[in-house]
């Protein structure tokens, strides 16, 4: 069961990272259903990092992957900014859209491109970068598995942490915080206070990326320790879309992002120990298919109770999903 705890805390970094990002997005009104293949993306440029560091060193490889995989989702962010904040287009359409792209796109960049087109060892390379990723703080032999669940990560997961304190402490205690959420509730106010609702938008919704684009990259880099498969991006896209579910599930706030990226995490990974879980069942394949599922029917209990009970404080930003003309205020 220890190894459980540390699966789903594992993979529960991924959910806040992406969560974090669409919170930030959504913050400043903007629900992008994109994100999904910002995610994809992200993982693409981090891949593509890893190959152009070289395997130097740890610091090196963690350092340029990241860096590509966040300009490669704020590029993805970018274009949806451009579509959605400048020309006003359907912020559901362009979301999906961009979701649809992102998967085909960099399923095609990694697997024709840099595996197969480049040079001989990639895969390899990719794979042997992993150990940087996955590399942890020392600890103690004895309860080493008890000191694994809190010091066993990555140095991508305590980045996740931190994301998320850092953006729950700027949007309740500072000036930014509070002109982007003047934003996301009613641009026009926020307007005619004085705030650029343009700049506003565009720097949350190219930082929101960013941020999962990290999570993206996360997932095969860290979770998979390098290993790349013909899954990957459909996995990644499918940790996405619980990413925007968990965005209700925690009422817009990271803080609790923290808490209900381990819930999911926990739901995710539980296919992998039921039999563990519940000693003496035994699970056929449709169960096991079953029990992969209960996220999204998590997920989809979550909306509807949400949707009839929520109040005011639980809902999202009153300008989520709506385009703002300054012309009209």
């Amino acid at each position: 069961m220890l190894q459980y705890a540390f699966d789903l805390i594992s993979i529960a970094f991924i959910f806040i990272l992406g969560c974090v990002g669409e919170i930030l997005t959504e913050k400043s009104g903007h629900l992008n259903l994109g994100i999904p293949g910002v995610m994809c993306i992200g993982a693409a440029g981090g891949i593509l990092g890893v190959v152009v560091a070289g395997n130097v060193n740890l610091i090196l490889t963690i350092i340029v992957a990241t860096l590509f995989a966040v300009i490669f989702a704020a590029i993805a962010g970018g274009i949806y900014a451009l579509l959605t904040v400048s020309l006003h287009c359907n912020q559901n359409v362009t979301g999906l859209a961009l979701t649809i792209f992102g998967s085909g796109f960099s399923s095609f960049f990694v697997n024709n491109i840099i595996k197969i087109q480049g040079p001989e060892g990639k895969g390899e390379m990719i794979a042997a970068a992993g150990k940087y990723f996955v590399a942890h703080l020392p600890y103690p032999e004895k309860g080493a598995e008890i000191c694994a669940l809190f010091l066993g990560h990555g140095v991508l997961a305590y980045v996740a942490l931190a994301i998320a304190i850092a953006a729950a402490i700027m949007l309740r205690h500072s000036r930014i915080g509070l002109n982007l959420r003047s934003v996301g509730e009613s641009p026009a106010t926020a307007d005619a206070a004085g705030i650029n609702v343009t700049a506003y938008k565009f720097t949350f919704i190219l930082i929101g990326s960013a941020i999962a684009g990290i999570g993206g990259m996360f997932y095969p880099m860290q979770y998979m320790a390098g290993i790349i498969g013909s899954e990957l991006f459909p996995t990644i896209e499918g940790i996405g879309w619980l990413c925007i579910a968990l965005v209700i599930f925690c009422l817009w706030r990271p803080s609790l992002a923290i808490v209900g990226s381990m819930i999911f995490g926990a739901l995710y990974v539980m296919k992998d120990y039921a039999a563990k879980i519940f000693p003496g069942a035994v699970f056929s394949f449709p169960q096991l298919k079953a029990i992969a599922l209960v996220p999204y029917i998590v997920t989809i209990i979550v909306l509807i109770v949400t949707s009839m009970f929520g109040k005011k404080e639980t809902l999202g930003p009153a300008g989520l999903g709506v385009s703002y003309f300054r012309e009209d205020r």
